[in-house]
């Protein structure tokens, strides 16, 4: 059985309702969009009247939370605010257990009418929702799961954050700095700053993004293999010679992203032929946005299935040599790369 999306985040309509109906008794803010969870968290305390520096506002840090603590400052009166509010950071819940399980059970459930009370999740870290104490949490009050932002949408973000800087960017740059970069819109935000100071015009350009990016390992592997699509070996070696210079590049996680990168090809060439449809196929394959898709199939198409399949083959077999036989990974990287130029 597939495995089910999980809902997707609708941030205007999570600030809409805060604002309209003001804010909840509780709240538990996960997932791994880091910046849309703290404009959240700066919009909250505008809502409850406080501040950072203010004595209604508490800031509690959940490795060393002490339950003792934690009830007296949801129980504290808040001072010349309309509501206290107490924020604790990385509480994981999931090993709350036992009398303190019981006790936190007890707390959720009768939390003043002017307090509120925040749980906020590192962005790497999701609350196991078997938990007893997650349970609890989520049942007294509302949880947001801050997911990564659909396309249109970030694409306008990065569009909008250019702008701030005094300059334009098309929806084809916006794209291509999301391609390099992730989605993720803290890291979005000073690759935006760099390639909006490097840019000498008004408009800036693919040029512009790919001279200041900070590229992640993915899309320079995206982009070598689409480079042996096109039979352009010089400059597919020279991006695999940048790769291996990179000392926090290990050969073994760079054969495991080429491996990874012909397996989606594979799918989406398998997925095709069987007259799978596009949402199907990115689903198949992992991949979030359109144009994502759009580069994959064009990446794809030189090759045929059986080809793919033998390149997946042989990126296993890598695997294997690298960790197996005591030679030398960077070596053994290369031969993979001649023998994938080579076709065979």
């Amino acid at each position: 059985m597939a495995k089910k999306d999980k809902p997707k985040l609708n941030y205007a309509a999570e600030l809409r309702r805060l604002r309209e109906q003001g804010p909840e008794r509780l709240y538990l803010l996960c997932g791994p969009e880091d910046y849309l969870r703290e404009c959240f968290l700066a919009e909250l305390r505008r809502c409850c009247g406080v501040t950072e520096d203010d004595f209604g506002y508490q800031r509690l840090d959940g490795a060393a939370l002490d339950l003792n603590t934690l009830s007296q400052a949801v129980d504290a009166l808040p001072f010349f605010a309309a509501r206290s509010l107490v924020e604790v950071r990385d509480y994981d819940l999931s090993k709350c257990r036992d009398a303190d399980c019981e006790r936190l059970k007890t707390l959720v459930a009768d939390i003043p009418d002017y307090c509120t009370l925040v749980f906020v999740c590192a962005a790497d870290s999701e609350p196991d929702g078997r938990s007893a104490a997650v349970k609890a949490v989520k049942k007294a009050g509302w949880t947001i799961e801050f997911t990564q932002q659909e396309q249109g949408a970030l694409v306008r973000w990065v569009q909008n954050r250019f702008a701030g800087l005094g300059k334009q960017a098309g929806p084809a740059e916006a794209q291509h700095l999301i391609f390099l970069c992730g989605s993720s819109m803290s890291r979005l935000i000073p690759e935006i700053e760099k390639a909006a100071s490097y840019a000498r015009e008004d408009a800036v350009t693919q040029a512009d993004i790919d001279a200041t990016a900070d590229r992640l390992p993915e899309a320079n592997i995206f982009t070598m293999t689409d480079l042996l699509s096109q039979r352009r070996y010089d400059a597919a070696a020279g991006l695999l010679g940048e790769l291996l210079a990179d000392k926090a590049n290990h050969p073994i996680q760079i054969n495991a992203l080429i491996g990874q990168q012909m397996r989606r090809m594979y799918a989406l060439k398998a997925g095709q032929a069987a007259g799978r449809s596009r949402s199907e196929i990115m689903e198949l394959c992992g991949l979030r946005f359109d144009f994502l898709y759009d580069k994959l199939s064009a990446a794809a198409k030189p090759f045929s299935l059986e080809q793919l399949g033998a390149y997946v083959g042989l990126c296993a077999e890598y695997d294997f040599r690298m960790k197996s036989t005591g030679l030398e990974p960077g070596l053994l990287l290369r031969e993979l790369f001649a023998r994938l130029a080579a076709g065979v």
